[in-house]
């Protein structure tokens, strides 16, 4: 599937790895509908690429579904969506301050798995009523992180969160498949974002050191290259695709 000419949304895309891919789909012709909790952000964006804001959080099914209503709006409907909103949390099971905030763990997970799910569910009920093209209907991308896979000490909400979401992936994919509609999530390693950018230089110089290679901090525009590619290319399907340098976080 090309991105010209179709409708996309893109949640938590205001700023990061969303906002990249925001400018990205925009690039290649997409209508593209940015949602986000953050409107002046948001705003700014919309403004600059030719897209649209909708104010929303990404656990809120209401304001969702208004996102996904404005995106099914473009020519054809929406036929790409792609969720990078997502929140971290560092805190162990257990330790001097007691057992981990169970408030905080279901927050984490709230935003990062039920979001992604609220979206994708959404989204894949707009597509449905699209008109094939090729037999194809849509794409949905989520994002995880490698943490999914090699979660570090203090990461248990994070990970746990991020987990789901890959193991959403393939049993989504096959709900779909029938109608047309296809799901693959990226797992990006370390990358230059917004939470990142607050740590000194020499902490973020040693975090992209530990990367084999390339030894840097991934750039948002190259998770946006490979969200384009994954719009792109339809035998993508069902599948998580580490985005992370050959990187293998050690424990801690």
């Amino acid at each position: 599937m090309q991105a010209e000419g179709k409708g996309a949304l893109v949640a938590g895309g205001a700023s990061g790895l969303g906002e990249a891919t925001a400018r990205a789909l925009a690039g290649a012709g997409a209508s593209v509908v940015i949602a986000d909790l953050n409107a002046e952000k948001g705003e700014a964006l919309a403004g600059e690429i030719g897209a649209v804001f909708v104010q929303a959080d990404v656990t809120d099914a209401d304001a969702v579904g208004a996102a996904v209503d404005r995106a099914a709006e473009a020519d054809g409907g929406l036929r790409i969506s792609v969720c990078c909103a997502g929140i971290g949390w560092a805190q162990r099971v257990t330790g001097r301050q007691g057992p981990h905030d169970l408030e905080i763990f279901f927050n984490v997970i709230k935003v990062n798995l039920i979001g992604s799910f609220n979206v994708l569910r959404l989204a894949a009920t707009a597509m449905n009523g699209n008109d094939p093209e090729d037999g194809e209907r849509g794409v949905c991308v989520n994002t995880a992180s490698i943490a999914a896979f090699d979660g570090q000490i203090g990461q248990i909400a994070y990970a746990a969160s991020k987990g789901g979401i890959v193991g959403m992936t393939l049993p989504a994919a096959r709900d779909l498949a029938s109608r047309g509609i296809r799901v693959v999530t990226i797992a990006p390693g370390l990358f230059d974002t917004p939470l990142l950018a607050a740590l000194p230089q020499e902490s973020r110089d040693a975090l992209g050191a530990s990367i084999p290679f390339p030894s840097r901090l991934g750039l948002p525009e190259e998770y946006a290259r490979l969200a384009l590619q994954i719009v792109e290319n339809p035998m993508l399907n069902g599948e998580t695709i580490r985005l992370d340098g050959a990187l293998r976080m050690a424990p801690k």
